[in-house]
C-alpha cells in the first residue's frame, strides 16, 4: 500500500522503528518475544496484528479464533510467518536522561513448526550464520540490559549498519547485539 506503518498497543516507539524498517525495504513487521527454545536454540518472535505481507513466506492464512488472549470471542486473525534468510530487528527504547536509543539485531529466520495460534510467529536465531550456536539466555541477558520495550519491528536482510549510520546522522545512540 501506502507504506503506513500501523502498531498496536499505541506503541508509537515502534511504529517508528517499523516506518524506519520499511523504507529501508526490509519490511518491519510488528513483533515481540513470544518464548525461547533453549534446546533447538532459538526465539520465537511474533505478535498478533500488524504483520507486513511483503516479508511473509509463502500465503498468510486467516485462521478463525474461539479464544483471543484468553477471553472467548469470534474473529480471524492473519497467521504467517517471516521469509527463511537473514533479518533483522530494530527496537526504539529511551536512555536515562529521556533520549532515544536504537537497538538492533542481526539474524537468521528459521525452517521449522511454529505455533498455529492465529498470530504471526517465526523462529528466529541471532549469530553471523544460521547454524552457529545460539546462547539463547546468554543473548537475552544481553538486550535486556539495554533496557528495550517489549516490541521490535522485524525486518527481512541484514541492515544494522545502515541503521547504525542513520542512527549517527540523527545523533541517536545505537546498540548492536
Amino acid at each position: 500500500g501506502r507504506g503506513i506503518p500501523c502498531s498496536g498497543e499505541g506503541d508509537l516507539k515502534n511504529c517508528m522503528a517499523m516506518k524506519v524498517m520499511d523504507t529501508l525495504g526490509a519490511g518491519g513487521s510488528y513483533t515481540e518475544l513470544y518464548a525461547m527454545d533453549f534446546r533447538e536454540r532459538f526465539l520465537l518472535m511474533g505478535h498478533d496484528g500488524p504483520f507486513h505481507p511483503r516479508i511473509a513466506e509463502g500465503r498468510p492464512v486467516l485462521r478463525g479464533l474461539g479464544l483471543y488472549h484468553g477471553k472467548r470471542g469470534h474473529g480471524v486473525s492473519v497467521e504467517a510467518r517471516v521469509k527463511q534468510g537473514p533479518v533483522t530487528i530494530l527496537g526504539l527504547t529511551q536512555t536515562r536522561d529521556g533520549r532515544l536509543k536504537w537497538l538492533g539485531a542481526e539474524g537468521w529466520s528459521l525452517p521449522g513448526d511454529i505455533l498455529r495460534i492465529g498470530n504471526t510467529n517465526s523462529r528466529l536465531r541471532f549469530t553471523t550464520s544460521p547454524d552457529d550456536d545460539f546462547d539463547v539466555a546468554s543473548w537475552m541477558n544481553r538486550w535486556t540490559s539495554q533496557g528495550p520495550t517489549h516490541h521490535v519491528a522485524l525486518g527481512l536482510g541484514h541492515r544494522a549498519a545502515t541503521l547504525e549510520r542513520f542512527a549517527r546522522i540523527l545523533g541517536l545512540e545505537f546498540v548492536r547485539m
